[in-house]
């Protein structure tokens, strides 16, 4: 429409579409005639590698979750899930909460959908177990860990008991290992409280077809997340995984069966859907781009994040990982990429050098590899929490008040109820079966 402001949307509000939006905001100039338009599930942008510290009552759920309305000024919210791209007729169809559908015209375009739990054909997984990958799935795992240690104090059954205590955690990359260390100090902490469960252990299970835990880091991290987990009574499974997942219980690839009431599936991520039903050219489903993230011969549309397979120049030939840095870097340059392509900054090439990464183990322990410089134990824990505070776009300052908390009067570990586990389906490519809270739970994970 003639007069019509030149529109920008961004699908997504994830670490690349957060990041896209802040960015193109602040590459254009105050007179520029834009509009920029956030589509996204959610009105906030959720910082996931906190997620563990939500699930073992560290820290409180609002700390993860950043408002988009109130840090992305200019920005506006478009809140709703994207059903289709349509590159040809240059518009995004989207339906909100509450069931209406609308279409969204655009005249740039940044893909940022990210990706969805990986989901692997094992009879009963997506029926008894439950992923992690929003607030929902960290409370409801929360919920559901002091529910089963509630449930075990209060029957005289032994093997009920021992069932409700064991707690299974399938993958053993970041998030899963992760779990596996928080748990324990979690469950530690509710078994002190229940003087029938004196003498009763706590089982926690990590397992993982690779040979070892956080199998893409360097093995001397990995060791050392190896002894962490050892040391708080994890039994660390290597070459194992689940062949078939049952209501009570967990039948392992060795054929053993393992009685227990909680699964929780962390075997990683892949594309959104979303990305492939666009018809265009992907690789492993993510978006094939240029490496200024242009969709080839779209030169209205751009992508970045676990969406797109961005080309990696510091390795010729590979893309680049599905990680949150890739991520956040590549969307604060799509941004400005977007705005140097309606006249306001210059096109660049992606270029990032992985800078190292952090894993919080809970308790004083984590490992991390700053600049490549492995690290372990205190001076890996200091560096990890100072690394999410400068990572995070909001709640620092409440974040360190509770971490602060959490270390002086101990964690607050009540069952709320408030998420059912029809809520958090294992399959996230659907919007969850009840978007309502609910006054009981059931039982899952990530």
């Amino acid at each position: 429409m003639s007069g019509s402001p030149t529109r920008a949307v961004i699908v997504g509000g994830g670490f690349a579409g957060y990041n896209a939006a802040r960015a193109l905001r602040r590459a254009l100039p105050r007179s520029a005639d834009v509009e920029i338009v956030l589509v996204n599930r959610t009105d906030y942008f959720l910082y996931l590698p906190l997620l563990p510290e939500v699930a073992a009552a560290v820290i409180d759920p609002r700390r993860v979750t950043v408002s988009i309305p109130a840090t992305l000024r200019g920005v506006r919210l478009a809140l709703g899930d994207v059903t289709a791209i349509d590159p040809d007729e240059d518009r995004v169809e989207y339906t909100d909460p509450e069931g209406g559908t609308h279409t969204l015209h655009y005249d740039r375009l940044i893909v940022a959908a990210g990706s969805v739990t990986r989901l692997l054909p094992v009879p009963g997984v997506a029926e008894h177990a439950h992923g992690f990958r929003g607030v929902a799935e960290a409370l409801y795992l929360r919920d559901h860990v002091i529910r089963q240690v509630e449930l075990a104090a209060a029957t005289d059954d032994p093997a009920e008991r021992d069932a409700r205590c064991t707690f299974v955690v399938v993958g053993a990359g970041y998030t899963g290992t992760e779990v596996a260390a928080q748990g324990p100090l979690l469950t530690e902490a509710l078994r002190r409280r229940h003087p029938v469960l004196a003498n009763q252990r706590m089982r926690w299970m990590l397992l993982d077809l690779a040979p070892k835990v956080l199998p893409e880091l360097d093995p001397r991290l990995s060791r050392a997340a190896d002894r962490v987990l050892r040391g708080r009574g994890v039994r660390v499974r290597t070459g194992t995984s689940v062949q078939e997942a049952m209501p009570d219980g967990v039948r392992l690839t060795t054929g053993e069966l393992v009685p227990a009431r909680t699964l929780v599936w962390c075997v990683g991520v892949r594309p959104d859907p979303l990305v492939s039903d666009t018809g265009l050219k992907t690789q492993k489903g993510r978006l094939v781009v240029e490496t200024t993230l242009e969709v080839p011969g779209r030169p209205r549309m751009f992508a970045c994040g676990d969406a797109a397979a961005v080309p990696d120049v510091t390795r010729p030939g590979e893309v680049t990982a599905m990680t949150a840095q890739h991520a956040s870097r590549q969307g604060t340059l799509a941004g400005r990429n977007v705005a140097a392509s309606l006249g306001h900054g210059t096109v660049r090439a992606y270029k990032h050098h992985d800078l190292g990464f952090v894993v919080d183990l809970g308790g004083l322990q984590a490992a991390a590899n700053p600049l490549q410089i492995p690290m372990s134990g205190l001076p890996a824990k200091i560096v990890t929490r100072g690394y999410h505070l400068i990572s995070m776009p909001g709640n620092r300052v409440r974040t360190a008040v509770d971490w602060l908390l959490d270390a002086v009067l101990g964690r607050q570990s009540v069952q709320l109820g408030l998420v059912r586990s029809a809520a958090v389906p294992l399959d996230s490519t659907a919007p969850p079966a009840s978007p309502r809270l609910a006054a009981r739970g059931g039982d899952g994970t990530s």
